[in-house]
């Protein structure tokens, strides 16, 4: 049950987009269409939660030398690697997997979201129910249901931009305006989840 916990503040109360306002640039930039809203959050939920698990045992080698104020350029470095690793790998086994993400990874490697989770679980402060420990299997769990929430809250925003574009807006209100206005109004419906967990 406390697992399950996990997922559900993860994604709807605690959500890294529109509660924790990480990931706002890939969140307003890529959100334009369905198709690629969808294709960055696989991506990210495949990138965070690998970068999670690499950062977290990287950070219990900087607490045990004493190294701990480099975490944040190791863990961009890491970060970084990780997406041209991955870029590698998919471009030789699975050349269509790497068509569908390939534009996305790159992307991954400047999001801030993939960074702010990373930082909260190595450190212990993800926001965790009452009652579980800070170690790799609840950090690894937080990481995959926060980029599970990134990607919802990723594909509703496009869902709506969408259908925002078949509707006449005033001219004032197009573009940048409106995606705001939108982007706080979908913050508000998930604060309708804050007393859920």
């Amino acid at each position: 049950m406390a697992y399950f916990l996990i997922f559900i503040s993860a994604i709807f109360v605690n959500n890294i987009v529109l509660s924790q306002f990480l990931g706002i640039c890939p969140f307003l930039g890529v959100s334009k269409k369905l198709d690629t809203a969808v294709g960055m959050g696989l991506a990210v939920t495949f990138v965070l939660t690998l970068a999670t698990i690499v950062t977290y045992l990287l950070q219990k080698l900087l607490v045990l030398w004493s190294l701990e104020f480099l975490q944040t350029i190791l863990f961009i470095l890491v970060i970084a690697a990780l997406v041209q690793m991955i870029e590698i790998v998919l471009k030789k086994i699975s050349p269509s997997l790497y068509q569908a993400l390939g534009v996305f990874l790159p992307l991954i490697t400047t999001n801030c979201c993939i960074l702010g989770v990373a930082i909260l679980v190595a450190n212990g402060t993800d926001k965790l129910p009452a009652g579980l420990d800070h170690n790799l299997l609840t950090g690894t769990l937080f990481a995959f249901a926060t980029a599970l929430g990134f990607t919802l809250a990723l594909i509703l925003f496009a869902g709506i931009r969408e259908q925002l574009q078949l509707n006449q807006v005033p001219k004032g209100m197009q573009g940048t305006p409106i995606a705001l206005l939108t982007a706080g109004l979908l913050a508000m419906a998930f604060m309708g989840f804050s007393g859920v967990v």
